[in-house]
């Protein structure tokens, strides 16, 4: 049974962890704006000496997505517990594929991600070696059956994908994300090497989580939630993200277990 917390707040539980992964988009902000109680709720974290990560499916190094902040208008004590699985992917291509020439699925604004090897980059996937998918090409942004006619003559090659959310929500606007093209490409026969939520390797590049007792907040049932199932962390759910309507309509315990998810407690927002 999911315990809701809007009555008694975050403050009711925080002393049962020692380590909180917390997501940005959709509980921190949403897009567009800074949501002030789940900053509040981060600034009391920290004042209980407790260790937190703002754990983001954003395909995008640390330092990009600091920037993006601050032009938030969100204080440099909170950004620097950013960590993105664009960074973990980054670690990753640095350490096995430097050598490698890649095509890169994705808008111009993802660059910077591979400004180090750009010169691998080629501009025709039978060019390629691998598939570099960080979203979906801006002309291409609705569209996935064209994601499929580019990628079925290139089954052989391994795709990257440096964000496995499916969409987001960007105010009140919904955004296709990587990890739908990924999702086309593992269909028609791909394989797939994700790096962010749910998947281990993220929790594990960016801080050292042994032997602690953890919690997980985030909006999403698909990466958040069930990245804490897979590893055995405690989760909450944030109601008002991107399961808003879901949740409103058939409640927390039918919609998380549609996702065959698990949610430990529930918030409306992220409060102390």
């Amino acid at each position: 049974m999911t315990k809701n917390l809007d009555k008694e707040g975050l403050s009711s539980i925080v002393d049962d962890y020692q380590l909180f992964y917390i997501d940005l988009w959709g509980v921190v902000h949403n897009g567009i704006d800074l949501h002030t109680e789940a900053i509040n709720t981060l600034k009391k974290i920290k004042k209980k000496n407790k260790e937190y990560v703002l754990l983001t499916n954003a395909p995008r190094p640390n330092r990009v997505v600091k920037s993006f902040l601050e032009k938030m208008g969100l204080e440099k004590e909170i950004r620097d517990h950013v960590f993105t699985s664009g960074e973990a992917a980054l670690n990753y291509i640095k350490k096995n594929l430097s050598n490698k020439s890649f095509f890169h699925i994705g808008p111009p604004r993802d660059f910077d991600l591979f400004k180090d090897f750009e010169n691998m980059k080629k501009d025709t996937l039978e060019k390629s070696e691998y598939i570099l998918c960080t979203g979906l090409f801006d002309e291409y942004d609705k569209d996935l059956k064209y994601y499929k006619i580019l990628l079925e003559k290139n089954l052989k090659k391994k795709m990257i994908c440096t964000n496995p959310d499916l969409v987001v929500d960007r105010g009140n606007t919904r955004e296709l994300c990587a990890g739908s093209v990924a999702m086309v490409f593992e269909k028609i026969g791909g394989k797939v090497v994700y790096f962010g939520k749910p998947y281990p390797e993220v929790y594990n590049q960016c801080i050292d989580n042994n032997n602690k007792k953890i919690l997980s907040i985030g909006d999403n049932l698909n990466t958040d939630i069930k990245g804490a199932n897979l590893l055995n962390y405690d989760s909450l759910i944030i109601s008002n993200g991107i399961h808003k309507n879901e949740i409103k309509e058939k409640g927390i315990e039918k919609t998380s277990k549609s996702y065959e998810a698990i949610c430990n407690y529930i918030q409306t927002e992220l409060k102390w």
